[in-house]
């Protein structure tokens, strides 16, 4: 009879314990090799925790493509989704509970992915000749950045500064508390006066996005690496003139700077809790099956075994495991130039160099930009991963 009743009681917990262990996977959309049409059906028949990722990743395909009023759309819709965010949230409340993954809170991504979004809504609006609306982007942007643990580094991008003030240069303002604040934060260029600035402006990004991956006991503690980039700065010629241009941020720099985060210390203490329910749920399984054997302490050894084999069991139901969903198209370099060209039809030639100073023929990009009229600035979107490059 004891010998069934401990098999009865350990068949029942190995069941448990399995169905914990296995989770459900997720049936892969298919895929054309697209980006943009690969966006779209996840966009509309992928997880709906997924949707801004998906909305992120095309919108920023879109504008690579010149489709900047597609762009704008998508990025419109992701940013009334951050603005939106401090409201109640069901998935969110879900991801802090023991037993579900960060995974199931509706993604926004990291600070630095805030940021981006609102940052190429900005030169979208630039592009528009709406400075006001690239101004508060650029400052939304900055306020992203802030979401940071330590503040060492918050409010740290060196171009959001400097395209803030130049807005306001540009609508007769004054720029400089911004411009200050740019040329204090700048590690890799110093960004140039305003009275210099021509009416051609060249946004600029090369690089390959940070990669986010978990590390610890149960994957609980999100880090980042670096993608890297071949090209460490780019040369614009004109029949007139060629301008260097370095990277005035670094987005693995801003990833990895970012402190700590509610939630980590949320997936920490899941984690501890996991642990420490395993630990109690085989002290008591092995010490219930000894007291289980002899026929004066059995009820008891049974009772401690099946107590251990239910904490056994809740600790295989927490999920500690750390979010890795990336917004991976990013570029790891964000740059900035400006040159003064007559207004109409004009060529430029892009080409990136190596840490070595030599073209990447392979890289090299031409162009034909029509100006406009002044006082309205022509914007000029130059990407590595962008194939016809154009003014928006």
């Amino acid at each position: 009879m004891t010998t069934a009743r401990i098999g009865l009681i350990l068949g029942v917990g190995a069941m448990f314990l399995l169905g914990c262990a296995s989770s459900p996977q997720r049936a892969a959309l298919p895929r054309t090799g697209d980006p943009i049409l690969d966006g779209w059906l996840a966009i509309t028949n992928g997880p709906r925790e997924d949707r801004v990722l998906w909305q992120y990743r095309t919108a920023l395909e879109y504008l690579r493509r010149g489709e900047s009023t597609q762009a704008a759309t998508l990025f419109d819709e992701t940013l009334a989704v951050l603005q939106g965010r401090f409201g109640k949230n069901a998935g969110a409340r879900r991801s802090r509970s023991l037993f579900s993954r960060e995974s199931v809170k509706p993604f926004i991504g990291e600070p630095y992915e805030r940021a981006m979004a609102f940052y190429y809504r900005g030169l979208l609006y630039w592009e528009e000749g709406e400075l006001d609306n690239a101004r508060a982007c650029f400052r939304s942007a900055q306020l992203e950045d802030s979401d940071s643990e330590t503040k060492a580094f918050a409010n740290d991008y060196v171009l959001l500064d400097y395209l803030d003030g130049l807005a306001s240069f540009r609508l007769n303002g004054r720029g400089e508390d911004a411009f200050l604040r740019a040329t204090d934060s700048a590690r890799l260029v110093i960004p140039p006066p305003y009275e210099s600035i021509g009416n051609v402006l060249f946004f600029t990004e090369y690089g390959q996005a940070p990669e986010k991956y978990a590390v610890g006991e149960f994957k609980e503690k999100l880090k980042f690496r670096d993608g890297g980039s071949t090209a460490i700065e780019m040369i614009l010629r004109t029949k007139q003139q060629a301008i260097h241009l370095g990277a005035m941020d670094d987005l693995a720099f801003q990833s990895s700077t970012r402190g700590g985060r509610l939630m980590d210390h949320v997936l920490h203490n899941k984690a501890v809790f996991k642990r420490g329910a395993n630990v109690v749920g085989d002290v008591a399984v092995v010490s219930g099956l000894i007291l289980a054997q002899n026929r004066r302490t059995q009820d008891a050894g049974l009772g401690l075994a099946a107590f251990g084999l239910v904490s056994k069991i809740v600790s295989a139901a927490t999920t500690p495991r750390a979010d890795i969903r990336t917004w991976d198209n990013l570029p790891k370099f964000l740059g900035f130039g400006a040159i003064h060209l007559p207004p109409g039809e004009q060529q430029v030639s892009v080409e990136f160099l190596n840490d070595q100073r030599e073209v990447l023929p392979e890289m090299t990009q031409s162009m034909t930009i029509q100006v406009n009229q002044p006082p309205r600035d022509t914007v000029v979107f130059v990407s590595q991963f962008q194939n016809n490059p154009s003014r928006l």
